[in-house]
């Protein structure tokens, strides 16, 4: 659209763009631009404008100089450390348990073996700066269990050379390379009581990919490098096996959720990660994170997603059509009911409200945490709708045998879409109204609600 950088300039201000980010570049002529005549002064005014206000409104015109010593005081304090470990602790995800393998029990383990190309790694993702903590998986074992219990590492095998994001060139791994630390990881592995993989992705693997010079998109979605390798090496040893998965994104992981009996999706934890994982290995935090995203079986599976149209989901051959595992999915170290799913009234005026309730029963052991989750679908419409849509959840923590009754509120907001016609309305008509656990049919649900 624009023969040089001074036209690009002169056509992103009569666009509206007042920040270029994330360097300047095209408004390198704004100056010479106004000089000239070809731009007004009053169109940079209008850019300017809106920016100021919103400074005035936040008042940094007022008292515009921060006190560096109070920002050391609460940035990276160990006051803060507690909410940093409390945040990454409710994101980590139980996706499998098989046989109750977690949590461990240090009372009950002699060893253990922390492997993986993201077990002794700082795990902040890119944009992150460097926190004034920072503690690996392995440095969060070893802080846990003390002396109580030995605990060994292994490397296994590396992700890509180096891994930074700042790297621009990402370099693979070397395949001789990693056949040998996975045959050091074997034996360090046999003389542990039980294996925790820390793998999945680095910064190099998932990232923003601005240039040919700094790539970061890929064509598959299976772990990178040989780490498929590491873990039927670990499987073989008989050893128990919990994989820890972090990245960016997710990962077509299905050779790990068939045969790895325990798997915690960890994302990027932050400077907490090692505390927060060591916490939920080994059951002092009950794990009650959900997936945020649908986790597709592989990159075939593309795009994956939890609220689609009735038609767009007819399947593959020679494959599942359901994902590796759904939005709003996670487990517990407890086990919980959602029962009696009911309206408050079943009839409601298009701009009435009403209330679904549920009872939620904490049936296990342990004290913990269960996102009752409101979906909601149309079931005639003007135009093609979504076969389901989140509208509404809430977290609730019980102790065992306790029972709770959660109330998520239906206003016409959650009802009202864009008709035929593009008028944002509420259309009368049967809705169906699905409370449980996850986005997947089998943990939902489902009531009516008439809309008059």
């Amino acid at each position: 659209m624009a023969k040089d950088k001074r036209d690009a300039c002169v056509l992103a201000v009569r666009a509206g763009v007042n920040i270029e980010l994330p360097e300047p570049d095209c408004y390198k002529h704004l100056v010479e631009l106004i000089k000239d005549g070809t731009l007004k002064e009053s169109e940079l005014d209008d850019l300017v404008g809106p920016m100021l206000f919103w400074k005035f409104k936040m008042g940094l015109f007022d008292d515009p100089y921060a006190d560096p010593d109070e920002a050391e005081r609460i940035s990276g304090s160990e006051a803060n450390r507690k909410i940093a470990k409390r945040a990454a602790s409710e994101v980590l995800t139980l996706l499998k348990n098989k046989k109750n393998l977690l949590p461990l029990s240090a009372k009950k383990l002699k060893s253990i073996a922390v492997i993986g190309p993201n077990a002794d790694r700082s795990l902040l993702g890119g944009y992150s700066g460097i926190p004034n903590f920072d503690v690996t998986v392995l440095e969060g074992v070893k802080a846990k269990v003390g002396k109580k219990v030995k605990v060994l590492y292994s490397e296994g095998c590396k992700i890509t050379k180096g891994g930074s994001w700042t790297m621009d060139e990402v370099v693979p791994s070397d395949p001789e390379e990693d056949r040998k630390l996975i045959k050091k990881a074997v034996k360090v592995a046999k003389k542990a009581d039980v294996i925790v993989l820390a793998m999945g992705g680095n910064e190099q693997t998932s990232r923003e990919a601005w240039g040919l010079n700094h790539m970061g998109d890929r064509t598959s979605l299976d772990l990178v490098g040989h780490q498929d390798e590491l873990v039927k090496a670990m499987l073989e040893t008989g050893k128990p096996v919990v994989v820890l998965l972090f990245h960016g994104r997710p990962n077509s992981i299905n050779y790990i959720a068939e045969n790895v009996p325990a798997i915690l999706e960890c994302w990027y934890l932050g400077q907490e990660c090692g505390h927060a994982v060591a916490d939920v290995l080994f059951g002092d935090v009950n794990p009650g994170g959900k997936l945020p995203i649908t986790v597709p079986r592989s990159a075939g599976h593309l795009p994956s997603f939890y609220n689609y149209k009735p038609s767009a989901r007819r399947g593959f051959l020679f494959d599942d059509v359901s994902p590796l595992f759904p939005f709003g999915y996670g487990l517990s170290y407890t086990k919980f009911s959602i029962d009696n799913v009911r309206l408050s009234k079943k009839k409601m005026k298009r701009d009435g409200s009403t209330t679904v309730l549920a009872d939620v029963t904490n049936t296990g052991k342990r004290r913990g945490s269960e996102v009752v989750q409101m979906y909601i679908r149309d079931r005639v419409s003007s135009v093609t709708r979504p076969v389901k849509e989140l509208k509404g959840f809430q977290k609730v923590f019980l102790e065992p045998g306790e029972k709770n009754t959660v109330r998520l509120e239906i206003t016409p907001e959650s009802l009202a879409f864009f008709d035929i016609d593009m008028n944002y309305t509420v259309e009368p008509g049967e809705f169906e109204i699905m409370v449980g656990n996850s986005s997947r049919d089998e943990d939902l649900h489902t009531t009516i609600l008439r809309v008059e």
